[in-house]
């Protein structure tokens, strides 16, 4: 499925996103797709991996991060788990309020730890992209 390549149009409709935002996502180094120089004019082509990309920022806007702390997880995830960007396998990672740090930490999904600070009542946002993976396989009809 990796060496499927789609538009800027079609990227859109299928993750949900806005032209606008796959400008502004690629202008800020957050989502690069491939751009080809040949032709009349520049090209741009996003893979599977960018469409994951681009669902796990709009999954995050739309839970709430901002831009820059979802920018952020993204980048720190594709350093520390880039299977899951390519096949969807990978570990299961969150974002939760650390009291001490006073700020949200990116860390290893644990179920008694997310169970303990939502009992609280801190923040926990799950970061499991391969559920994301498996929904755009699903839409794809893969």
């Amino acid at each position: 499925m990796e060496d499927t390549f789609f538009t800027s149009k079609q990227a859109a409709q299928i993750t949900g996103c806005t032209l606008r935002q796959l400008q502004y996502w690629r202008e800020k180094n957050v989502v690069v797709p491939v751009i080809s120089e040949t032709g009349t004019g520049r090209s741009i082509y996003y893979s599977i991996s960018n469409l994951v990309e681009l669902s796990a920022m709009s999954y995050w806007l739309g839970a709430g991060l901002n831009f820059d702390i979802a920018s952020d997880t993204l980048r720190a995830l594709k350093e520390k788990e880039p299977e899951l960007f390519k096949s969807g396998k990978g570990s299961r990672w969150m974002l939760h309020w650390n009291v001490q740090k006073e700020k949200l930490c990116f860390e290893k999904f644990d179920r008694e730890k997310a169970i303990a600070s939502l009992d609280k009542g801190q923040i926990v946002i799950p970061v499991w992209l391969d559920l994301v993976y498996q929904g755009l396989k699903q839409k794809l009809g893969n």
